[in-house]
């Protein structure tokens, strides 16, 4: 209730929009942890471009990647979670601690540049998507969405930005419904899941690499860390679990189900676009895919209007939450490794630096678009440099998780390690793969 001047009692309004919002903020949704926007991250429109590529490639025959790369993305995205819960600090700070300076500095350069690579693919991919839908001009689209994304970063607290953020991870639910514009059969899909018919010649392995290190990428192990640290911090009176043993149970049962859960959401919408592409574009013949762009456009004719629409919002959608992760990790990697202050909580003019990174790598994506740089060569390099950085980064996260020093009680179980280390020989064979020509 509120007072008039007079004093007396005027009854508070309650519009039809604030009763939407409460009953948002009450929503499961609106509770679950980081795992969703990690895993929907990295259904990135880059990502979709590589999924899209192997099922109009391979048609049917590539789906075994996904039910192969679940349990080793999740795995890893959990010890990432576990550590920044655990000890209150963000991966960067963790590996600052534990291992020399040059580890640390290598890893945060290499990390800078690959992510304002993708940023670049990413953006280009969503301005033409918005200009196929909208008509408008890709590189005026391009700026919208760029100017936007970063303005939501800066000027907005991280647990108003998040709240939308996981209401934008629907968006996957797109290429879920794109399956029911086409006829699916059924058996012959789970039988090529558990017994492709392939021969993993030079092309199908550059596929399989590629999808790996889409799917397994070094921004998402930054980015789910520090969210965890993010989290603890918005809770009152909550602490680092090597400081606080009595919520570790709880704390650690949420982060396995939370990552668990949104690695699986990520990886079945891999499954989709794959699926998706592989009745449609390869039964078409249309097997060269370059740009997620692309793959949508060309659905258009053959499922109709409505398939291209479902699959170029779920473009935009993910690439809204995809381009502010890629930007927050470099900056959250970046600032810890210097010492700065960092949180997408704290206001721009509490920690210029970190938001100073946000700025530089996303507008930097943005001249890319008006450079001669092509999108494409952006995206080849940025996967180049993360396969070149996930290798080592993969033994250092498994190291610091099992290290007692740094984790205390609370190291990774057994099996999430013996994961850790199984994830990391299979993305040494595809860097090793990826510098070996076709």
């Amino acid at each position: 209730m509120h007072l008039h001047e007079d004093g007396n009692e005027k009854p508070q309004r309650v519009t039809a929009l604030h009763v939407l919002w409460g009953r948002l903020k009450e929503h499961p949704l609106a509770r679950v942890g980081p795992g969703l926007i990690t895993g929907v991250a990295d259904d990135d429109p880059s990502g979709i471009a590589t999924y899209s590529q192997a099922g109009a490639q391979f048609g049917l025959n590539m789906l075994w990647t996904m039910p192969l790369a679940y349990p080793l993305m999740a795995s890893v995205q959990a010890m990432c979670a576990q550590i920044g819960r655990v000890t209150g600090k963000g991966l960067a700070a963790n590996i600052k601690i534990a291992f020399p300076p040059i580890v640390l500095k290598s890893v945060v350069v290499l990390l800078l540049i690959a992510n304002t690579l993708n940023i670049a693919a990413d953006v280009a991919a969503m301005g033409e998507v918005a200009e196929l839908v909208s008509g408008v001009d890709r590189h005026l689209m391009t700026a919208i969405l760029v100017v936007g994304t970063l303005l939501l970063q800066v000027f907005v607290p991280y647990h108003r930005y998040v709240f939308f953020l996981k209401w934008l991870t629907l968006s996957l639910l797109a290429y879920a419904a794109v399956l029911f514009t086409v006829h699916v059969p059924w058996r012959e899909v789970a039988l090529r899941t558990v017994w492709p018919k392939l021969t993993l010649d030079s092309s199908a392995a550059a596929v399989v690499v590629g999808v790996f290190g889409t799917t397994i990428s070094p921004y998402l192990f930054f980015w789910q860390a520090s969210e965890e640290v993010e989290d603890m911090r918005a809770k009152r009176g909550a602490s680092p679990l090597v400081l606080d043993p009595a919520a570790a149970r709880a704390e650690l049962r949420r982060i396995q189900w939370d990552t668990w859960s949104g690695m699986l959401y990520s990886n079945l919408t891999a499954y989709f676009i794959m699926l998706a592409t592989a009745l449609t574009l390869h039964v078409a013949g249309i097997t060269d895919i370059e740009t997620a762009a692309q793959a949508a456009a060309a659905l258009r004719p053959l499922a109709g209007d409505f398939a291209f629409i479902l699959f170029a919002l779920g473009i935009l959608g993910v690439g809204l939450i995809g381009v502010p992760v890629l930007a927050g990790s470099a900056a959250y990697a970046f600032a810890e490794a210097i010492g700065w202050k960092s949180g997408l909580e704290r206001r721009a003019a509490d920690a210029r630096g970190f938001y100073g990174v946000i700025a530089v790598s996303v507008l930097a994506a943005l001249v890319i678009q008006y450079s001669p740089i092509s999108p494409m060569k952006a995206l080849f390099w940025s996967a180049v440099i993360n396969g070149v950085v996930a290798v080592p980064l993969l033994v250092v996260i498994t190291l610091i998780a099992s290290k007692k020093s740094v984790m205390g009680a609370f190291t990774a179980s057994p099996p999430i390690v013996i994961l850790g280390w199984i994830t990391t020989a299979v993305m040494g064979v595809a860097a090793v793969r990826m510098f070996i020509p076709s």
